[in-house]
């Protein structure tokens, strides 16, 4: 669908004085987008390309009906299964481990995937800007679908860690490849309820995973904690690959995709960001684990990092507009502040999700099934105010609100459920779940909507690939720390309550079995140890709910909704 110039705004253009004709289209302009002061005085000329791309926006082909139906559905199966598959695995791993006997490679099971996916999607961005949007994104996805088939054939523990990498990397380009695919589908004032219905659904991926996961485990095999990724892939192709997805920017023809790769991807750029991603989240997996933090293996870990990136800024400064990260585009402030927001709340969600399940199966004794159906409270709150806020934004046009009230949510509740204890009434739980899911929900699409309406459309799929670097990152960071702080809390606390009781075994013994290595007299002890620890880390995440707060505040004020023209201009 195309939508076309009035006929009679065109008509009644032509009779117009020239004079008068170029003073009617600079005020078309200029009423087409909405700024706030402060980006205005700070970026006159950004702004004005982000102007004159909302009055292209309107000569743009778009797609509509069950087509659009079709895309939504797909890209949105798309972002779930990407995070089901990043929390899905927790509750299989010690089945896993039990299988091929390979308790020492435990770590290794999340983070190849983590590692994998982190050091190639910052490219992603480059490859969407350059190659067909849907044959990118079909390729990533088979590349994706690839990996899951190797981890559910995987026969020995080596071979489920080469297969998770490989899941990993065709996962870098999926998510941010759905929010372009979706974005260039329908008109910019459109988006964001379709946003927030895409971003509400799949994160429930990340929130349902430890409950089918713990489901296939009990009830029939690990691997069809992989295999479940075939059959969804297979309706997602048969969805998309008919189906004519709009192109936001104009691709390079007549160049070969050699050409296209030499002198477009910036592989020098990925050649030095890769390791330096890499080492980083070596030292967060080592250290503390199969090393000490002091040692001079995870010191030259970090220290390899430090150095491997300073020279990828001195060479994407170089570069320019042409860098793999544009330093020009992420020194813009509702850009640096959308993938803080983004880097607070997905490490605020994975932190939940990670210690939720283990409050109740190890504090309150429930299977991996039924752990799940208690996280229900805050999955359905987070997808009713994902879609809800989704909605207002396009309605009401301000999404900054909604990031403000992410962030004092977020804080509030993370807070109230540090307050847990052993003992804590049904009623507690359910509330502060809500309230914690309702506080994400809230604001999990505004960096999303944001970025979109601070860059001009030549840059979206670069800035996404960016977001999405953020949000991996970010979970393979935390996800550390909270094992950390769960590890150093038992340490501590496991002597203090149960005196008697021996801390390295029950730590050993794992979240469900340490109660067959602690006597009776002590069991009430390690549940207050274990339900402290989990405070700790709830700590984190109200910190981080502030820090939310306060990155959401630099996206800007902007309205998003689409201009009506002026009386003279109908």
């Amino acid at each position: 669908m195309r939508e076309k110039p009035s006929s009679i705004k065109s008509t009644q253009s032509s009779k117009m004085p020239q004079e008068t004709k170029v003073l009617s289209s600079t005020c078309e302009i200029s009423s087409v987008q909405t700024t706030s002061p402060s980006l205005a005085a700070d970026a006159p000329k950004e702004n004005a390309e982000v102007q004159s791309e909302a009055v292209k926006d309107k000569e743009r082909e778009y797609i509509t009906g069950t087509k659009l139906a079709m895309v939504i559905v797909a890209v949105t199966l798309v972002c779930f299964l990407v995070l089901l598959d990043t929390s899905i695995i927790v509750t299989a791993i010690p089945s896993i481990t039990t299988q091929f006997h390979s308790l020492q490679d435990l770590g290794w099971y999340g983070s190849s995937y983590q590692i994998a996916s982190a050091a190639l999607q910052p490219l992603t961005g480059r490859v969407y800007t350059n190659f067909k949007t849907k044959w990118t994104f079909l390729t990533f996805f088979f590349i994706f679908e690839l990996g899951s088939l190797l981890c559910g054939l995987a026969n020995s523990s080596k071979m489920l860690i080469i297969a998770r990498a490989v899941a990993g990397l065709g996962s870098s380009g999926l998510m941010n490849g759905s929010i372009t695919i979706l974005t260039s589908s329908v008109p910019l004032h459109k988006s964001p309820p379709l946003i927030g219905v895409l971003m509400g659904f799949s994160q429930m991926g990340v929130l349902l995973g430890p409950l089918l996961g713990g489901a296939f485990t009990e009830y029939s095999t690990w691997r069809w904690c992989f295999y479940i990724n075939l059959p969804i892939g297979a309706v997602v192709a048969a969805l998309l690959v008919f189906i004519h997805v709009p192109e936001q920017t104009a691709k390079p023809s007549g160049i070969s995709t050699l050409t296209i790769i030499r002198h477009k991807l910036d592989l020098l750029g990925f050649a030095l960001f890769a390791p330096a991603a890499i080492q980083l989240l070596l030292a967060l997996e080592y250290g503390g684990k199969q090393y000490a933090w002091n040692s001079p293996t995870v010191i030259g870990l970090f220290c390899g990092a430090a150095a491997t990136f300073i020279v990828f800024l001195l060479w994407e400064h170089r570069q320019g507009d042409e860098a793999m990260i544009p330093l020009s585009m992420v020194s813009k402030r509702p850009v640096w502040s959308s993938c803080l927001m983004m880097w607070t709340i997905f490490a605020m969600m994975l932190s939940a999700s990670y210690c939720l399940p283990i409050y109740f199966q190890s504090i309150k004794n429930e299977t991996p099934m039924m752990s799940g159906v208690y996280l229900l409270p805050s999955i359905l709150s987070q997808l009713a105010l994902a879609v809800i806020s989704g909605a207002l934004i396009g309605k009401l046009g301000y999404y900054l609100p909604w990031g403000v009230a992410c962030g004092v949510i977020a804080a509030i509740a993370n807070g109230l459920i540090s307050t847990w204890t052993p003992h804590t009434s049904p009623a507690t739980l359910i509330g502060y779940q809500i309230l914690l899911g309702a506080g994400r929900g809230a604001g999990f699409q505004t960096p999303l909507i944001a970025i979109q309406n601070t860059l001009p459309t030549t840059q979206i799929s670069i800035a996404m690939s960016i977001l999405m670097f953020s949000q991996n990152f970010s979970g393979a960071m935390f996800l550390t720390f909270t094992d950390v702080i769960l590890d150093n809390g038992l340490k501590s606390l496991v002597p203090k309550y149960a005196p008697h009781a021996n801390a390295q075994a029950i730590i050993a013994a794992g979240a469900t079995g340490f109660r067959s290595v602690v006597a009776g007299r002590d069991l009430a002890g390690v549940l207050q140890a274990y339900s402290k620890s989990i405070n700790h880390v709830f700590y984190m995440a109200a910190a981080l709910g502030v820090c939310c707060l306060i990155f959401a505040s630099g996206m800007g004020w902007k309205d998003v909704r689409m201009k009506k023209p002026a009386a003279g201009q109908v």
